[in-house]
């Protein structure tokens, strides 16, 4: 059985404007394709996405200034809520309850668990790193809102160099060492240096182009970023 760990941003399950019921539709299908087809066993961690944007812009206006705490209080009920989703909707073959405690082992047998966050401090791609450790995976994937890693920011230089493959060391060079609530990188650096620590491969890769992850699935040529 080959453990992957999914680390499934919450941009992609509620994005501005409601939860995206059209990928959702389309990831339960390819996940329990995965699921009959192959020997893999998955386990998904679910981010906060705009729930947890929403909540914490709305703390910010009722009462100013919020502390890192209640940011990460509210973004880690976001996606327990959107973990929660993700349960039901897989409910008949998932593991029975959401994994949102990483200091205790689960027995699963099923072939799909979900998880969420757990405390202040800690993002979902450092829970994935968690998973990885406990289930003995070496491989996570990062689905977000973006292509690929680029060696600085595409927003904001045109002549951003998009990289296919990057050392961890390059990455961390690159994101830094410090996690904050709500930071803009592709993936999370505390969770980073563990990733690397571990020896473990991180795949970047678009989130709405299941195909893509199809194909990276079937070592064909797909279009992401693997740091290993």
């Amino acid at each position: 059985m080959q453990n992957i760990v999914i680390s499934l941003g919450g941009s992609l399950i509620v994005p501005n404007g409601g939860v995206n019921t059209p990928f959702l539709k389309e990831f339960n299908n390819f996940i329990r394709q995965q699921i009959a087809a192959t020997d893999r066993r998955f386990f998904i961690v679910c981010g906060g996405g705009a729930i947890a944007r929403n909540y914490q812009k709305a703390a910010r206006e009722v009462i100013g200034k919020i502390t890192s705490d209640d940011i990460d209080w509210l973004g880690i009920h976001a996606t327990r809520l959107n973990a929660h989703l993700l349960r039901t909707i897989f409910r008949d073959i998932a593991y029975f309850r959401v994994k949102k405690h990483f200091n205790q082992e689960d027995e699963v047998k099923e072939r799909l668990m979900i998880a969420s966050g757990w405390k202040p401090g800690w993002s979902t791609d450092y829970d994935a790193i968690l998973l990885a450790q406990e289930y003995g995976a070496k491989i996570i994937i990062n689905l977000s809102n973006i292509t690929m890693v680029y060696n600085k920011d595409p927003n904001r230089f045109p002549d951003a160099i998009p990289q296919p493959t990057m050392s961890w060391k390059q990455f961390r060079k690159l994101v830094g060492n410090k996690w904050d609530p709500g930071m803009n990188a592709p993936f999370d650096p505390v969770a980073a240096k563990k990733a690397q620590e571990l020896g473990l491969e991180v795949v970047i890769l678009k989130g709405n182009d299941l195909e893509n992850l199809k194909k990276y699935f079937n070592k064909e040529d797909f279009v992401g970023t693997v740091i290993k």
